[in-house]
């Protein structure tokens, strides 16, 4: 999807200003994607607290901050509002203009930037876009302790890099023996500490595709 200069693309979950990858932390991400799957509706603030935060009690200061986030992610004015409209009282509205981007063709990539993670005696491919890695069943790196977060962390492949970010858990995720608090990128040879659990990241670069784009 389109609106103004900015392009979201929910697969690869990722945001664009102008030609630049633009970094969200993942509520915000959240507060984005809810607000755009149901523009132009205004949601309100309980509606928007039960998505983000199913079940657990925060202030009305953090769904302010999100917006002040996204606001600052998107170029955006609280006082004339482009994209991310307050209703006062009441909650947030997406008003902008979204165009629905067409889909490019789809080429046949002969692994022109291959990744994998090996977490013990497994090897793991990643695909293109998100890679969850946690202990909910359809987690694309699925790790069976309760020290990992079922949402723990993911790691995004696009545009020939990935980045790890860690997804809000409780015993963090580490990158070369230090504490993520946002997202990293890795490369080949990284260590990946998820909880308790240790993974090597590895990244080979081959051919380039065989059908022009």
């Amino acid at each position: 999807m389109r609106f103004g200069e900015c392009g979201f693309d929910s697969q690869a979950r990722e945001l664009r200003r102008g030609n630049e990858a633009v970094p969200l932390s993942p509520k915000a991400y959240q507060f984005l994607e809810f607000l755009l799957a149901n523009r132009p509706r205004a949601l309100s603030k309980a509606e928007i607290h039960d998505h983000l935060w199913p079940r657990i009690f925060v202030s009305e200061s953090s769904l302010s901050r999100l917006a002040a986030e996204l606001r600052q992610a998107l170029g955006d004015d609280a006082r004339s509002p482009r994209f991310i409209r307050t209703v006062y009282g009441f909650g947030y509205a997406f008003s902008g203009e979204v165009v629905d981007a067409p889909e490019r063709p789809a080429a046949k990539y002969r692994d022109a930037y291959a990744c994998r993670v090996t977490c013990g005696s497994r090897e793991i491919v990643l695909d293109r876009g998100e890679n969850v890695i946690g202990r909910m069943p359809d987690a694309r790196v699925w790790i069976d302790t309760t020290k990992v977060s079922r949402r723990h962390a993911r790691i995004i492949v696009s545009g020939g890099r990935a980045v790890i970010e860690d997804l809000g858990s409780k015993n963090g995720t580490f990158l070369r023996g230090q504490r993520i608090a946002a997202p990293a990128e890795l490369t080949d040879g990284d260590e990946i500490c998820v909880g308790p659990v240790l993974m090597i990241f590895r990244a080979f670069r081959g051919a380039t595709t065989t059908d022009s784009l």
